[in-house]
């Protein structure tokens, strides 16, 4: 009878040294113990899990755009996987934006400033508010803002259910780049008459004054200034700013179709 080769035998495969499952247990306790602290700092900072799906997307190619069923539930999803605010809040479109608003509120002596519509943060990172409350319909992106603006004791994040006790006395109102994606005429309506009714002097909206159908489902022209001239009757159109960076087709990513309007209270 042949003895088969103690090294080579399956057995010997089967059961390993003991140093060699020794080596195996600590590799999965710490691997255990990384994913754990990872999870835990995901958690703590939302905007790490975002960041890890984009560089997974990077990597491996990204999944499918969420599937559009509403409003509120698109931009959850959006953000939940790994996706931002836009183009519109990044690059040379942001820091235009930002240089005009920054701009009227020192002009105009504004203290407290809401928006609807605040996203990830990353237009608001640019900002030079005194106060600010922001709102937005994805509580996901409400916790990443939280988190980003931590250390700033002025800044302050709510979800589109909730409600400020300053409502109504914000001395400026915003919008930027948030009509178009109100799908539905009731959410419409509604976020229209909150944006006007929470300032006593003044709102921006950052938006196009027309409409249109894109293929894009979360996406909807809207001819706002019809619905401010038979609903917001106190409030007056005092300037229009053009864009720096008009649309251009060829340039979708560093050009926009939007432009400031900017009302005051007359009553």
């Amino acid at each position: 009878m042949k003895l088969e080769d103690p090294v080579t035998s399956s057995s010997a495969e089967a059961c390993p040294p003991r140093h060699v499952l020794s080596q195996r247990r600590d590799t999965t306790f710490k691997s255990n113990n990384m994913a754990k602290s990872l999870l835990v700092q995901i958690k703590k900072f939302p905007f790490i899990g975002a960041a890890l799906v984009k560089i997974k997307c990077l990597i491996m190619g990204c999944p499918a755009t969420p599937v559009f069923k509403n409003s509120e539930q698109y931009w959850e999803a959006r953000y939940r996987m790994g996706g931002d605010s836009g183009a519109g809040s990044y690059g040379r479109l942001a820091r235009f934006k930002a240089a005009i608003l920054n701009e009227f509120v020192k002009v105009h002596g504004i203290i407290n400033i809401v928006e609807y519509g605040c996203g990830d943060g990353a237009q608001l990172a640019l900002a030079e508010y005194p106060q600010y409350s922001g709102f937005d319909v994805s509580p996901f992106a409400v916790k990443m803002c939280r988190t980003r603006f931590a250390n700033n004791d002025n800044y302050e994040f709510f979800e589109m259910i909730d409600r400020s006790d300053r409502e109504g006395f914000f001395d400026l109102a915003i919008s930027l780049d948030v009509i178009y994606h109100l799908i539905e005429d009731e959410v419409f309506n509604t976020y229209m008459k909150r944006l006007f009714t929470a300032s006593r002097r003044y709102v921006i909206i950052y938006s196009y004054n027309f409409e249109r159908q894109y293929e894009s489902p979360h996406e909807r022209g809207r001819e706002f200034l019809t619905w401010c001239n038979e609903n917001a009757k106190d409030w007056a159109l005092i300037n229009v700013v053009n864009n720096l960076y008009p649309y251009n087709i060829e340039d979708p990513s560093n050009t926009s179709q939007s432009d400031f309007f900017i009302f005051r209270k007359i009553i």
